[in-house]
């Protein structure tokens, strides 16, 4: 795997988004209008409650949708199979994809980011930057949570059809609807090996304390590792082909 290579698989990605505009208002504009509409739903304590954590969900499930699709859309046409032909290698895909989806996790994170703080009134006791922070990371977590089970799908549809194995789960025992603490033991250990917990607990910490403890940034590591980690299972599984 080399930068040089990485970057351009990244460059063709973005190339190729700019064409595709539903993907695009899926990965910018989806997002900020759920928040709009979980403000206009919920009376504002409420709002001011569930907003922080589901800014962390949301990017997270858009960005699995899009890159798993999409990766699997380059396996069906044959487009990895040529370009695996060529000197590119398996991780140049894998990190040139995460490069250019993490590009627009950031921008969707500002977008929602300035929507929910400036235009529906949100309020955090931390930085609203470090909400933008945690939003980005986790969509890259959706990412490449998304190249992961791509190597495992044959058509777009099972790709969709991963959504509730992979992520379903997380939301159930993430500490979103049930502290974690008040799991069953056996759901609260397991919560543990899941990316979303972690976020969940991270977005929980800029929510209600003023300046964020060692937690907030052994959380913020341990989603960054699982990422890589991930990634890296992503490069190891994908396959030239869809048999």
């Amino acid at each position: 795997m080399t930068a040089a290579r990485t970057i351009g698989t990244a460059r063709r990605v973005l190339g190729q988004l700019r064409h595709d505009h539903r993907t695009v208002a899926l990965i910018l504009v989806v997002p900020m209008l759920l928040l709009a509409l979980l403000a206009w739903i919920l009376p504002d304590p409420a709002f001011q409650s569930w907003a922080p954590p589901l800014l962390g969900v949301f990017p997270m499930l858009v960005m699995f949708l899009t890159t798993s699709v999409a990766t699997l859309r380059e396996r069906t046409g044959g487009t990895l199979e040529r370009l695996l032909s060529m000197p590119i290698g398996k991780g140049d895909f894998v990190f040139g994809y995460a490069l250019a989806f993490g590009g627009l996790a950031i921008v969707q994170a500002l977008l929602v980011g300035a929507v929910s703080f400036r235009l529906l009134g949100l309020e955090v006791a931390g930085s609203a930057w470090l909400v933008v922070l945690v939003a980005v990371i986790d969509g890259l977590i959706g990412t490449a949570l998304g190249l992961f089970v791509s190597a495992f799908a044959q058509t777009e549809f099972q790709a969709v059809q991963f959504m509730p194995v992979v992520l379903i789960p997380q939301l159930l025992i993430c500490g979103l609807l049930v502290p974690t603490d008040q799991l069953p033991a056996a759901l609260e250990w397991f919560s543990w090996l899941l990316p979303l917990t972690y976020a969940i607990n991270a977005m929980n910490h800029v929510a209600t304390e003023a300046v964020p403890d060692t937690r907030f940034w052994v959380d913020v590591v341990v989603i960054v590792v699982m990422a890589l980690g991930l990634l890296a299972a992503g490069a190891a599984t994908l396959r030239r082909r869809t048999p």
